[in-house]
């Protein structure tokens, strides 16, 4: 598939590894920084969704989305496990819940600039799922700059793939391609944020924060590793 994503906003808390053990598979080893576990929401806003060489079907191609993530290896291959990805579209929604067996969630979203600011809002209304919002505003600031090796910025955002858990329950990894980020330093007003309360964990205040404006993105379908 191919897709770009904009106005992204990288959040993120440091979170203890033993908590974070509990909630992955045994298959995946938990990639860390300096010896310390990371978590991440990450929203922005995705156009162009569409089979890679096929043109994109009207109504499924432009919508809002936030995930929460934290960072893995299986071997020397280091990628993103998604504990959610909530989108405002029902049919993205359901293909993909079907084809990348992913945990995504119906949400009711705005994402809109004004006055230099990204305002983003998020409810979930997937019934039965554990209840999830996300409202604030942010923006990027000052240069852009790609991150160094080996820096925290490098760690937390340059991942080429993703590991999932099929139907079956065999691990599998879908690689994506994109260019090295241009990011920012963020600011960002977080109003609410219970996105990871279905997992039993409070986040405050962000630890770290950066701003990408677009990235374009080309995605393969997950294999078994």
């Amino acid at each position: 598939m191919e897709q770009r994503w904009h106005d992204l906003l990288f959040a993120h808390w440091r979170v203890e590894k033993q908590w974070l053990r509990h909630h992955l598979p045994s298959e995946l080893e938990i990639d860390m920084y300096q010896g310390e576990a990371w978590l991440g929401v990450v929203p922005f806003r995705m156009e162009g969704v569409r089979l890679r060489y096929a043109p994109a079907i009207p109504g499924t191609s432009c919508f809002p989305e936030v995930n929460v993530r934290t960072y893995v290896k299986h071997g020397e291959k280091a990628g993103v496990w998604f504990f959610s990805l909530d989108a405002a579209n029902r049919l993205a929604v359901t293909v993909a819940r079907a084809w990348f067996h992913l945990p995504y969630f119906f949400a009711q979203m705005s994402c809109e600039v004004r006055s230099g600011w990204i305002e983003y809002a998020s409810e979930r209304r997937d019934q039965g799922s554990p209840a999830a919002v996300l409202r604030g505003k942010y923006r990027g600031e000052g240069n852009t700059f790609r991150a160094a090796s080996k820096t925290l910025e490098h760690f937390l955002t340059e991942r080429y793939c993703l590991y999932r858990m099929d139907a079956d329950g065999t691990l599998q990894r879908g690689d994506i391609h994109h260019l090295p980020w241009n990011l920012q330093v963020a600011q960002a007003e977080i109003s609410e944020n219970s996105m990871t309360k279905g997992l039993g964990v409070d986040l405050g205040t962000p630890e770290l924060l950066h701003f990408s404006r677009r990235q374009h993105v080309a995605v393969w379908p997950p294999r078994r590793v």
